[in-house]
């Protein structure tokens, strides 16, 4: 619904008709949904944050049972990294071609980094489901259970974000690279890029130091 105010001419009578305008078009405030945005990833940094401080206190405490050395397959998940940083890159390049007002370069770069994420997320799966196989599911041992939540609250970040992709692939398609595409799409880049960044403390600080004595 269109706002209306109304205004007089300096030195008209009272009883003059008064001149009315009106906004036809709904007001965004300029960078307010990327300042929105900024304070979102904050309040996932906390979540991180409190999630690797109980693996911090927990990431000893075995119960008698496997420790990330005699679990933890470091050449898997060195690929399954490799995959996660690649398609932080890919998005970097689909961002040029955004730049550059090229839609379809832009689809195409979406598309691999798409692929890129969901064989992250297929090789994670893979990792738990060999693990819970092995006997080491996150009811074994406190070690066990602040590693799942940690690794798999990552992983479901990774997931909305693929989705969130997909959808934004599906609006570039029916309305084109538009001023809120691309708002949407540099929102999905801090959050993909802060993804890459949690992933990275995640590979040292659990699976590195994880298989140390």
């Amino acid at each position: 619904m269109s706002k209306s105010s109304v205004i007089m001419q300096p030195g008209a009578a009272a009883s003059a008709e008064p001149l009315s305008f009106y906004l036809t078009e709904e007001h965004h405030p300029k960078n307010g949904t990327l300042l929105g945005f900024w304070v979102y990833l904050m309040s996932d940094c906390l979540i991180f944050a409190c999630l690797f401080a109980v693996y911090g206190v927990l990431g000893r405490s075995y119960a008698a049972g496997p420790s990330g050395a005699d679990l933890f397959d470091l050449p898997l998940v060195a690929l399954n990294t490799s995959m996660l940083l690649l398609s932080s890159i890919t998005y970097g390049f689909a961002m040029l071609e955004m730049q550059r007002n090229r839609l379809a370069g832009t689809q195409i770069w979406l598309l691999v980094t798409g692929l890129f994420g969901a064989v992250f997320i297929g090789l994670e799966l893979y990792e738990f489901a060999h693990l819970i196989h092995e006997g080491a599911g996150p009811t074994r041992s406190a070690f066990l259970s602040s590693f799942f939540t940690l690794v798999g609250t990552h992983g479901l970040h990774v997931t909305c974000g693929i989705i969130w992709l997909i959808t934004l692939m599906v609006q570039l398609g029916r309305y084109g690279l538009t001023s809120a595409n691309k708002r949407r799409l540099m929102c999905l880049s801090m959050f993909w890029h802060f993804l890459d960044v949690v992933w990275i403390g995640v590979f040292t600080f659990v699976y590195l130091m994880g298989v140390l004595p």
